[in-house]
């Protein structure tokens, strides 16, 4: 199967422009329409699908982003790896604003957010490596060969927002060892899982939260997100071409074995919204 590639643009990173022979599709699914449109075009030899997270003009603040349909569709679509373009703030002196950072761990302190496809029926995906290793790989070698300051590991902690840590979850969460913060890596990352697709994050630093005593200052925010998406386009131009087309991870195969539901259970109606995801294992 040829590897095609979904990017889902976060805050900074709106413009498909990159993107060669680009054509605009509207995609439905079982939970409705994803953020906005997605653009279909080529980057090298490689089919991309591009979805704006917030959708035209952000629109859409993270706890109100409809996950389910943003992967779902990507899926549709025939994409068989996502990246995650995503803006975070550093809870480690070293972690800079500007660095890039490709995440390794996610720790979840959202509530509410519809997390899984299977509210209907049983299925238990592994989820102790939540990124893929191998995509993951790839983004970190690329940003280390174009001389960008960057961590090939960390933990991402994900709050619900749309407001900021307190100070004193921003100096809890750093005494935890967590890394970076952000807002929208979950459920985004357990849906891809569950849609068994290779999902990675490419993070960039914007500021250092509120741990350091001094307040998030958004006009720097958005001025460092400014900044940074020249360095992500970079290394999504340089890695994409990269992705091998064989997948040996356990993404590939996520819900091997681990579809509880007895099958005769499954409705007619439920077996075709899920259809996607579950069909073959169905047969």
């Amino acid at each position: 199967m040829a590897v095609k590639v979904g990017i889902i643009g976060g805050s900074g990173l709106y413009d498909p422009g990159f993107l060669e022979g680009p054509r605009a599709a509207k995609v439905n699914t079982p939970w409705g329409f994803p953020s906005d449109k997605i653009t279909v075009g080529r980057l090298g030899d490689r089919e991309v699908a591009f979805l704006p997270r917030h959708g035209a003009g952000h629109k859409i603040p993270p706890h109100r982003l409809n996950s389910r349909a943003n992967i779902y569709a990507l899926k549709r679509l025939g994409a068989t790896h996502v990246i995650s373009a995503s803006a975070v703030g550093s809870l480690q002196e070293d972690l800079r604003p500007l660095d890039v950072v490709i995440p390794d761990q996610l720790y979840d302190r959202t509530r509410g957010r519809d997390s899984t496809f299977f509210d209907e029926m049983t299925a238990h995906v592994k989820f102790s490596a939540p990124f893929c290793p191998h995509l993951s790989g790839i983004l970190a070698g690329v940003a280390r060969e174009k001389g960008y300051r960057h961590h090939p590991r960390g933990t991402y902690v994900c709050i619900q927002g749309p407001q900021f840590s307190t100070r004193a979850e921003s100096q809890e969460y750093r005494r935890a060892g967590f890394d970076v913060i952000g807002m929208t890596a979950l459920p985004e990352a357990r849906l891809a899982r569950e849609a068994e697709l290779c999902y990675a994050t490419l993070a960039t630093v914007t500021d250092y939260d509120v741990w350091k005593e001094e307040e998030v200052d958004v006009a720097r925010i958005l001025d460092n997100l400014k900044k940074n998406v020249a360095a992500v386009r970079d290394i999504l131009a340089n890695a994409i071409p990269r992705i091998p087309e064989a997948r040996d991870c356990e993404c590939a195969r996520a819900l091997e074995g681990a579809i509880v539901t007895d099958p005769k259970r499954i409705g007619p109606g439920l077996r075709k919204d899920l259809d996607l995801l579950i069909g073959k294992y169905l047969k």
